[in-house]
């Protein structure tokens, strides 16, 4: 593709300008971050980050999208100055992997990274800047030794601990799943089972020990992340003021409840623990012991979230013993039932069925009593069977009987409480320790030896990592407990304490641990020596922008916060937050639908490519709408992009002036539209909103061609300006058709090389507005005004325009309302 041939006379060929430039880009290796720049100081860094895929295939829609998104925020930071560091790499343990072994009969590794391999050649193809130096797996023993390390340390900082509890169980894939990892329904959400409880000793992350900072410096993220993502934290973290509450048990020790409402103790008429906690199997009586056996068996059989439900019907069983109300001292039946968990708090509750809408339904179930206690002026809820909960004056409640103030009602019933050494106000967070464990085998090792005599011991720092068996297919399909324990050579061993015989730890560790530090490890993810370089975690870190799916906007965050807290107070870091910035992209969907293969609405990733090419898939997905919305495929047009890309890639061709020409002589008007384009994509990419970065680019390509063709011409340097601003605008979005603009326009590779163009302040002045002039609401007229006119002004020349002198017709003008100097509006 000469530039000597007239550009009416050549098509741009997509796939041919993608083959001719990969390898151009390959040598040249563009995007590979400086460290010593950042760490001495001479440049400021962006840390760009996007959630790192899963090889489960090759890259999808999704994919696509997003990292189309992110690439154009680091892009644009390169451009502006930064020292950028975007690296990319794979979150390559977990159960797919594991489950397709065990099918093929071969080892997890084999589709692991054959997928990798293909993934990886995709995001080249792609043309995203990413730092390929900086590459990690997390499967790679390389990686998990640092995530030994990192678990070894939180087992020294007293955060990692083991404990016998009921846990999710999936019977399907023969593994522990974390709440988050069960549907609504009550299923497995990767194999679709039905989850059962089961108990287990298990690891877990004292992640509730941050608890309270976790919620607090939410504060700080107010402004920068999403405010969705921020309040899905705080509703997961759960942070609830209230006090506990002991009340006496006949025959057994007092039980603490917490409660945010112990102004309403007074109509507590029962207690309900959780079925299946400890608490329930201690306090039953003999007579209801098998009662309550044959009841855990159906409750097993039910997810968390099913048991919370309020439409679920209230179902339990009589313990057989009652305890004593303590500000009444009344003596009421202690139940037990699936509608309370068995971790949150200590798995009792006290029931106070007229304000709470479950307890009235287990109440009147059960035929228990109802006592309404604060007087809303609704009618009763034992009459209604509908619970109060609003504000209102108490009745039935001794000492806070007359009072309506329900900040006052607490307090006064914590005092109380307090005084008669029966309760104390406290805080409560619905956060519960991470359960890590995972019975599978494709996952980090656990580093712990556990002795007959010794205990739990950690494997010595020197002999990590604790490497995976070689198990295959055959070998790893489900038994109930981690395949591991099967591989007798590598679970016998020597107890590091005292030389004695000993066994290795089957489980592995949740992939969450491997995402919940990765970040980290890009800092120097080749250092055999450390799990980072703490020198360039303080250059680089905290990230400075986060791009990832909102399915991840909770746990994932979550951890990774809990993670950064963790070292920080370890000495590891400097920082407090891990994510200076998030934002969540939306979902590419088809038709209104997600798609699916049980739908028949999929769209190929790989066959867009081979369509329309690279640049226009890329293109559209940036243009479609703000990286927050969802993309519907079928209102977008990759075949529109391209023929855009036609347009601005022969406006290149057409320029005819030298590379180096000084604009100033150039078209006045031409130059104003190019400056203000670049003026405003500025202040729309500090702010996300990309989509109106392509719309004002398409504008300067159409504003360019008409300039030329109105005679303006090819060789006015306002015109290499433009052109020259067009491609440095697309290298953003699409950076093969930049390069061969770049390339056209007489310069060396590469485009994203470039400066960002400076941006002259007086030709940002305006010289004339439009006007528009409405009468009754109807657009009437334009008129051309100075940008300072004043609002008297403004309505003298638009009354006297003849066009709007005709509309009004002779009619009265009851009001003129006029915005200088953009809107006049008479009405009349």
């Amino acid at each position: 593709m000469s530039e000597t041939v007239a550009s009416s006379e050549v098509r741009y060929d997509a796939h041919a300008v993608e083959e001719k430039w990969l390898p151009v880009w390959e040598r040249l290796d563009a995007f590979r971050a400086d460290d010593a720049s950042v760490v001495a100081g001479e440049k400021p860094k962006f840390y760009g980050l996007t959630m790192f895929p899963y090889p489960s295939g090759d890259l999808h829609m999704g994919h696509a999208e997003v990292m189309a998104l992110h690439d154009v925020l680091c892009r644009y930071k390169k451009f502006r100055g930064f020292e950028v560091l975007n690296p990319m790499g794979w979150d390559s343990f977990g159960l797919p992997a594991e489950n397709a072994a065990i099918k093929n009969d071969e080892h997890p590794a084999t589709y692991t990274y054959a997928n990798i391999e293909t993934q990886f050649a995709s995001f080249k193809k792609y043309g995203l800047s990413f730092d390929w130096s900086r590459r990690l797996h997390t499967s790679d023993p390389e990686y998990y030794h640092w995530t030994q390390w990192l678990f070894l340390k939180l087992r020294e900082q007293g955060l990692a601990y083991r404990k016998n509890s009921p846990v999710n169980w999936c019977p399907n894939d023969q593994t522990v799943l974390a709440n988050e990892q069960v549907l609504a329904d009550g299923t497995c959400e990767r194999c679709g089972a039905e989850v059962t409880k089961k108990e287990l000793t298990q690891w877990y992350f004292k992640t509730t020990a941050y608890a309270q900072e976790l919620y607090d410096s939410l504060d700080d993220l107010q402004d920068t992340w999403i405010p969705k993502v921020v309040n899905a934290q705080r509703n997961w973290i759960g942070r609830s003021e209230g006090a506990h509450v002991t009340f006496d048990i006949e025959g057994h020790d007092p039980v603490a409840v917490f409660t945010t409402r112990p102004d309403t103790l007074w109509g507590a008429t029962f207690m309900v623990v959780a079925a299946d906690a400890k608490l329930a199997a201690e306090l039953v009586s003999d007579e209801q012991r098998q009662a309550l056996e044959d009841y855990l068996v159906d409750v097993r059989k039910a997810s968390d979230i099913d048991r919370l439900s309020t439409e679920r019907p209230k179902t339990g069983v009589f313990l057989g013993v009652h305890a004593t109300n303590p500000v009444n001292g009344e003596r009421i039946p202690v139940w037990a039932s699936d509608y309370v968990l068995a971790d949150y708090g200590t798995g009792a509750i006290m029931a106070v069925p007229a304000h709470d809408q479950r307890d009235l339904d287990f109440a009147r179930v059960m035929d228990l009593p109802v006592r309404r206690v604060v007087d809303t002026g609704e009618e009763n809820p034992e009459e209604s069977g509908v619970a109060t909960n609003g504000n209102g004056s108490y009745v039935n409640s001794g000492p806070l009987d007359g009072l309506t103030d329900k900040t006052e009602g607490i307090r006064r019933a914590i005092e109380l409480l307090e005084a008669d050494g029966h309760g104390t106000g406290t805080v409560n967070f619905r956060l519960r320790d991470w359960l890590l464990s995972r019975q599978r085998y494709w996952g980090a090792p656990i580093p712990v030896i556990h002795c007959p005599v010794d205990g739990e011991v950690a494997v010595p720092e020197d002999q990590l990592p604790v490497e995976l068996p070689e198990l295959r297919g055959a070998d790893l399909k489900p038994k109930g407990t981690s395949p591991l324990g099967a591989a007798s050579e590598w679970v016998n061993v020597s107890c590091p304490t005292c030389g004695g015989p000993a066994t290795r730890d089957t489980d592995t560790m949740d992939t969450f641990v491997d995402s919940s530090w990765y970040f980290f490890r890009y800092l120097s993810p080749h250092d055999g020596t450390q799990a980072f370089d703490p020198a360039l975690a303080k250059a680089w870190g905290p990230v400075d922008f986060y791009l990832g799916g909102s399915e991840h906007a909770v746990l994932h965050l979550l951890y990774a916060r809990f993670f950064t807290k963790a070292m920080r107070d370890m000495g590891l870091i400097d920082w407090d937050e891990p994510f200076s910035a998030y934002l969540s992209q939306g979902t590419v969907i088809n038709n209104g639908h997600k798609m699916s293969k049980s739908l028949g609405n999929g769209v190929a990733l790989g066959a867009q490519l081979d369509e329309y090419g690279v640049d226009a898939v890329r293109l559209t997905l940036v243009f479609a709408s703000p990286p927050e919305d969802n993309i519907d495929w079928a209102d977008v047009s990759p075949a529109g992009s391209a023929k855009f890309l036609q347009r601005a890639w022969r406006l290149a061709g057409d320029v005819t002036s030298a590379p180096g020409t000084d604009a100033a002589g150039g078209d006045v008007a031409l130059r104003k539209v190019t400056h203000k384009t670049v003026h405003e994509a500025a202040q729309l990419l500090d702010t996300y909103r990309f989509n109106v970065v392509v719309a004002r680019t398409m504008e300067l390509v159409n504003a360019t061609r008409k300039a030329i063709d109105s005679g303006c011409g090819p060789e006015d340097p306002a015109v290499r300006e433009a052109a020259e601003t067009v491609a440095i605008l697309l290298s953003l979005v699409a950076p093969y058709t930049a390069e061969e603009m770049w390339e056209r326009l007489g310069h060396q590779p590469s485009v994203a090389q470039a400066a960002w163009p400076t941006v002259d302040p007086a030709l940002l002045v305006e010289d004339a507005v439009t006007a528009v002039v409405q009468i009754q609401g109807k657009v009437r007229g334009r008129l051309e005004v100075s940008p300072d006119i004043s609002e008297a002004d403004l309505e003298s020349v638009a009354l006297a325009d003849p066009a709007v002198v005709k509309a009004i017709d002779g009619r009265p003008v009851r009001k003129v309302i006029v915005r200088a100097p953009k809107l006049v509006n008479i009405v009349v």
